[in-house]
């Protein structure tokens, strides 16, 4: 684990500040799998599916943070069927790559939006991946002083009809006063968690508060407001 967040000078050692804190090293899931209840018959399209992109360096899929997120929400959707796409892009120490992850998490709600209109999705992301949420926010991961190097475009309008609710996990941005969950285009659909101490996503000084969200009372938090505007 790194040392804790600091403001710095450039976006090279901001980010390496931000990504060395924010190490996450466990779960995987892989991408467009669909989880049932036991009850609950295939469908080609599923009721609901979960988007989420992983944090540094955790193998490729929804993450531990995301599958959590998964199974807390499939109790509380009375037997619909939930999807998960783990959002493909590198979730390596280079921030440069985090937009990778936008471009591809939109050409997966484009996708979905085409093929399974009916299909409501819950994006989210966890720590680095909460960035990649920032970004089709049209928010900045790191800042107003850093802006939006590194960044990609925001979700398009068209799209975000089809995202129910977004619930993201130590967001890089909320250090910088701007949670997603108040700023950008998901502001009121939005959900931005941040344990106490969390130097990614707070002044505090505690690395470790980053690293177990998915074992948190955020995840069953997450959920229910997800659940709640489905």
């Amino acid at each position: 684990m790194g040392r804790p967040l600091r403001c710095l000078v450039t976006s090279d050692r901001l980010s390496r500040r931000i990504l060395a804190a924010a190490s996450a090293v466990a779960a995987v899931p892989m991408a467009a799998t669909l989880v049932m209840p036991a009850t609950a018959a295939a469908q080609p399209c599923p009721d609901v599916e979960v988007v989420f992109a992983r944090g540094t360096s955790e193998p490729p899929g929804v993450g531990r943070v995301g599958q959590a997120l998964a199974n807390a929400l499939i109790p509380q959707l009375g037997g619909r069927t939930v999807g998960t796409y783990g959002v493909n892009y590198p979730a390596s120490y280079d921030f440069l790559n985090t937009a990778v992850g936008a471009a591809d998490a939109t050409n997966r709600i484009a996708v979905m939006a085409q093929q399974c209109p009916g299909t409501r999705i819950v994006l989210g992301g966890y720590s680095q991946g909460a960035a990649v949420v920032d970004m089709l926010a049209g928010v900045p991961p790191l800042g107003n002083k850093v802006g939006n190097i590194g960044s990609a475009p925001p979700l398009p309008g068209g799209l975000s009809g089809n995202v129910a609710a977004v619930a993201v996990f130590g967001n890089p941005a909320t250090k910088f006063g701007n949670p997603v969950s108040a700023a950008g285009s998901f502001a009121g659909k939005a959900i931005d968690l941040c344990a106490d101490g969390d130097p990614i996503c707070s002044d505090g000084r505690n690395p470790f508060a980053h690293t177990n969200y998915e074992s948190s009372p955020f995840v069953a938090q997450a959920a229910g407001f997800a659940a709640g505007r489905i």
